[in-house]
């Protein structure tokens, strides 16, 4: 069995974070490394999923529910206007193989990225 995830050790209180919104499946926290004013991350409590093609695929009601929260965060912790980026594997610039949005808002760059 592999080690648990650094975001299932913030669950578990193992390792410290403030867990800023939570539903019964998924939990939000601040990104520790911010590449914008905002950034945000909503990740599933479960380490079954390492991405979201496998969640899209596998629980697509709990891919709902990290989007409503994804949502909720912003609308609260930004003007409600939010980038959502998912990123799948490592050549995309993933790290860590547990499913998890970034929630990235505040003042981004025009034209980064693309409409």
């Amino acid at each position: 069995m592999s080690e648990p995830s650094v975001f299932t050790r913030i669950l578990t209180g193992e390792i410290p974070s403030e867990i800023i919104a939570e539903t019964e499946n998924v939990f939000a926290i601040r990104d520790i490394a911010p590449q914008a004013p905002v950034h945000l991350l909503v990740i599933p409590k479960t380490e079954r999923y390492r991405n979201v093609v496998e969640l899209a695929a596998g629980d697509p009601d709990l891919l709902t529910e990290l989007v409503g929260l994804a949502n909720a965060v912003a609308a609260e912790h930004a003007d409600g206007d939010f980038r959502l980026v998912f990123n799948t594997g490592a050549g995309a610039g993933q790290t860590v193989f547990h499913v998890h949005a970034h929630v990235l808002a505040g003042n981004l760059a025009e034209g980064s990225l693309g409409a």
